[in-house]
């Protein structure tokens, strides 16, 4: 079912709408056809700004989802910390304020006609298309973790659904049990996703399982943040969390899902009761479908507009992009966002276009009120998206501090929430 919450394409003063027949085609009459695929951290805002600075444009956000729930902060979730409500945002307001959002799932593009087919066959032309699709995973990558097994070890690595059995694992899992995370290869969404979340299944098990153990296989000799990491670990789950990097025997090699069992390079295989597998991972499908990703499964970037390097009048924003040296990150995602709504609004208007500059924080919440943070500064060159300066928590910060980042990081997510959906 496609839900068109604002204004329909090609109205007419009779009917309001004109869908045409077998393929339905949405044809706009303005000044500009603006298409954006995913209405997350990236395409959710570059669809705001794009009209609100250019009003005359015709806007369309294409989003599976009547509601997105963030997978940032969604292990605050996982840790009992936040509600799933609390994470989940509507696109009532953008929709009120002009864009016209659809949700659906968009199947198809032909970059040389410039549309965009949805599921059910209806098409919807572009003068410019934004690709903001996210992640998804290469289910391929590890014997016997497929789309099926995630319903028994989930990833939790789009949130929603997934967030809430990973949670629901967590919470259930033996006493005194074994639970196992598998974290991704590089690059991946979110660099200290997967850590924070041991962190905060760590803490729901301190809560109501103490005697419980997590071990993390990890493909990598090293992670984002791993001092500080180490020293939560050390300081508020003593005991708890045994971390296995690539070269000691972390490398997965196959899943057993129905025998939960997980076999590394090695040979061993480590049985567990409860597991979070986050599979290595690629562009959303939509972006190779247009022919805007690489032989490394991710998307090509002009770094001072955010233009693909190989589609036409294509823009690629958030997860899916190659972001030189920025990570894939929320705020990552809103700031190339606002780099791509100038550029897009440029091209179509003529308006100002001024020198991209990006900006990125990563908090990572490790106990109740214990949260740490890594950030940096960014500039456009002709190669990449460039870190100019950074900064990053120290080790042995006092508790005032951290519950003042914690704080911090609270009032960061009511404020990005609000600059996307609102």
């Amino acid at each position: 079912m496609i839900n068109i919450t604002r204004r329909r394409f090609g109205q007419t003063a009779a009917a309001g709408s004109a869908i045409l027949a077998a393929p339905s085609i949405l044809r706009a009459q303005s000044a500009g056809r603006v298409v954006v695929i995913g209405g997350g951290a990236g395409g959710g805002t570059v669809a705001k700004y794009v009209k609100k600075d250019a009003p005359d444009l015709d806007v369309t956000l294409i989003e599976a989802n009547a509601q997105y729930t963030t997978c940032f902060y969604s292990n605050l979730y996982i840790g009992g910390i936040r509600d799933l409500d609390s994470i989940t945002h509507s696109y009532d307001t953008m929709a009120g304020n002009g864009v016209n959002v659809i949700n659906a799932m968009a199947s198809g593009v032909d970059a040389g006609a410039k549309t965009v087919t949805l599921e059910d066959g209806t098409v919807v032309e572009y003068d410019k298309l934004v690709l903001a699709p996210g992640i998804d995973f290469k289910w391929d990558a590890i014997e016997g973790y497929d789309e099926a097994a995630a319903d028994i070890m989930p990833h939790a690595y789009k949130a929603g659904p997934q967030t809430k059995l990973l949670k629901e694992k967590v919470d259930a899992m033996a006493e005194g049990g074994t639970f196992v995370m598998v974290a991704p290869p590089n690059p991946y969404r979110c660099p200290p996703g997967p850590y924070e979340r041991v962190c905060m299944i760590a803490k729901r098990f301190k809560e109501s399982n103490p005697t419980a153990k997590i071990m993390i296989l990890d493909p990598k000799e090293k992670h984002s943040k791993q001092a500080l990491f180490q020293e939560a670990w050390d300081n508020h789950y003593e005991g708890m969390v045994e971390w296995v990097p690539g070269d000691f025997g972390g490398k997965v090699t196959a899943i057993d899902a129905t025998a939960m069992t997980i076999t590394t390079e090695d040979g061993e295989a480590v049985k567990a009761d409860a597991a979070n597998i986050i599979p290595p991972q690629k562009a959303g499908t939509i972006a190779e479908i247009a022919g805007a990703t690489d032989d490394t499964g991710w998307c090509p970037i002009d770094a001072h507009t955010m233009a693909s390097t190989v589609v036409d009048d294509v823009y690629v924003v958030g997860d899916a992009c190659i972001p030189g040296d920025m990570p894939k990150s929320g705020f990552s995602a809103n700031s190339q966002a606002k780099v791509c709504a100038m550029a897009v609004r440029n091209a179509l208007t003529g308006s100002d276009l001024f020198p991209a500059r990006f900006r990125n924080t990563c908090w990572s919440t490790v106990a109740d009120e214990d949260t740490m943070k890594v950030g940096a500064s960014y500039e456009a060159t002709d190669e990449k998206i460039a870190k100019t300066e950074g900064f990053i928590s120290e080790v042995g910060e006092s508790a005032d501090l951290r519950l003042q980042t914690r704080e911090e990081a609270d009032g960061w997510y009511d404020s990005i929430t609000a600059d996307i959906f609102s």
